[in-house]
């Protein structure tokens, strides 16, 4: 009889927990979406063209991201006379770098696909994330730069995980860490957000964004246009 009381008692901590955690979770994405102009404004987001440049080594970079939602990306990075790219579409990605003495371009690994497939979500990875077939937890609250963040686990339907870092006061997503392949070994990856602003067409988007690479810097970023797939094509 003991053992039953016990047993009730601890699954009636796990059925609270799970409900607490749902809660909190489910409060944190509508903040999220909140502070981004809605759900519906997320997912009217169709099409985005962001260019920008960043310095690494000495080196100016010309980029020009292109992305059409769940469809494909493409990434054009000038430098040094080179012309490099990264495309991403619904079925493989593929890479070209003659700036690393590459002459042809080279698929991805799958690793490394399924990470570069997620980001074709231009609504968010939070947005009707059940729908999708991702999981969120909620890890707790970490500081980001002096700053607490929410943590969130998402652990997306093709098994990619990744942890997002949301501000507490801005509801914005100031960091992201996930573990990645990069020449067939898992690194964890860190990227940061930051400098807020509305584009012309009311969304918002991080006009800097710093990876272990170094820091990109927008300049102008252009949503729902035109874009041809065959920019997606590989």
């Amino acid at each position: 009889m003991k053992k039953l009381v016990v047993l009730g008692f601890c699954l009636s901590v796990m059925l609270v927990t799970q409900s607490a955690n749902a809660q909190s979770v489910d409060d944190i994405v509508t903040k999220y979406m909140d502070a981004y102009g809605g759900k519906d404004k997320l997912i009217s987001l169709k099409t985005v063209k962001m260019e920008g440049s960043m310095n690494v080594q000495g080196a100016d970079l010309t980029i020009t991201s292109t992305k059409s939602h769940m469809v494909g990306s493409r990434l054009d990075i000038e430098v040094m006379g080179t012309s490099n790219y990264q495309i991403v579409n619904a079925t493989k990605g593929s890479s070209f770098w003659p700036i690393r003495q590459m002459t042809d371009p080279a698929d991805m690994e799958e690793a490394q696909y399924k990470s570069a497939y997620n980001q074709l979500d231009l609504q968010g990875a939070l947005v009707n994330y059940k729908e999708k077939g991702s999981q969120v937890d909620y890890v707790g609250t970490e500081k980001v730069d002096g700053a607490d963040a929410y943590k969130l686990k998402i652990t997306f339907k093709n098994g990619v995980a990744s942890n997002y870092f949301i501000d507490t006061k801005t509801n914005r997503l100031v960091k992201m860490v996930a573990k990645q392949s990069v020449n067939g070994k898992e690194m964890e990856m860190e990227t940061s957000y930051g400098d807020y602003k509305q584009n012309a067409d009311g969304y918002w988007f991080p006009y800097t964004v710093t990876t272990m690479q170094g820091t990109i810097y927008y300049d102008k970023i252009t949503t729902n246009l035109a874009v041809d797939e065959s920019l997606f094509k590989i």
